[in-house]
């Protein structure tokens, strides 16, 4: 189970950066997972190079912003009126065209990365688990808090809550909604980066990570409320738990398949999400 939470911590992150892009945009980013894989094959091919780990993280978040910048300019921006089925096509083609450059940049082999603190272990509960699982748990909750602040805290938390709402209000007001969803895209790849980083030790990365990666992510935030950042972070726990229950009680075989089917169960049962709270409205 503490490894599943461990695991669930990392889909939380991208699930953050899905539901976070959402809210601002509307857009539901498929490519989500391929910012994790570019995060983690930078972090894994600049580190076993010789970079120091400060400077190789640094790199690979850099990457990702980068990146991520230029699909919210170059493909989703232009595309702003289009209905949300191109929309969610272009983000599936974005994701297409970044594994395949990733694998002529890195190519197609696993590149490992070395755990931050070496094999130092923790006991929990009669268990020893890697000190890298808490670097997981650890950089979720600073990831969680740092939304929230800068949601909640901040002026351009209110400027992209503002925009979020009301789109053309936001425009009257004075917002640009493009300049907000392209800080929403660059802080979601800077989120999804993060996690592809952290998990680079613990599952070395390929080109092919992404996907998998990104379709629980978006488990997560729909399990706990697209229009919820903090809902993803538990939607991501959720994932993690029952993945370490399947794999423990039945076989990890059946992982993916029952995972999947809660998310169906979900969208038919609570489209919101089991973590959002029902809202009522007074008319």
């Amino acid at each position: 189970m503490l490894i599943g939470v461990a695991d669930g911590s990392t889909y939380a992150v991208v699930g953050l950066g899905i539901s976070l892009l959402y809210q601002v945009t509307g857009i539901i980013n498929f490519a989500q997972g391929d910012f994790v894989m570019l995060g983690g094959l930078t972090y894994a091919v600049a580190a076993g190079a010789g970079v120091p780990m400060v400077a190789a993280a640094a790199l690979a978040l850099t990457v990702t912003a980068a990146v991520g910048a230029l699909v919210q300019v170059a493909v989703l921006a232009p595309a702003r009126k289009a209905g949300q089925d191109r929309l969610i096509i272009l983000t599936i083609g974005a994701s297409i065209l970044l594994q395949g450059v990733a694998l002529l940049v890195f190519g197609p082999d696993q590149h490992f990365a070395a755990p931050f603190q070496g094999d130092s272990q923790i006991r929990v509960f009669g268990t020893f688990l890697s000190t890298q699982y808490v670097w997981c748990a650890g950089a979720t909750l600073l990831a969680a808090a740092a939304v929230w602040a800068l949601l909640y805290r901040s002026g351009w938390g209110r400027a992209m809550r503002a925009t979020a709402a009301d789109r053309e209000m936001a425009r009257l007001m004075g917002l640009s909604p493009m300049r907000m969803g392209l800080i929403a895209m660059v802080i979601a790849a800077v989120l999804a980066g993060i996690g592809g980083i952290v998990l680079a030790p613990l599952q070395p990365p390929d080109p092919t990570v992404g996907v998998p990666l990104g379709l629980k992510g978006f488990t997560a935030a729909v399990l706990g409320g697209l229009s919820s950042p903090m809902g993803a972070i538990a939607g991501g726990l959720i994932v993690g738990v029952v993945e370490a229950f399947v794999t423990g009680l039945v076989s990890s075989g059946y992982r993916d398949s029952i995972v999947y089917g809660l998310l169906v169960l979900v969208l038919l049962a609570r489209p919101a999400g089991i973590v959002t709270r029902r809202r009522t409205e007074r008319v």
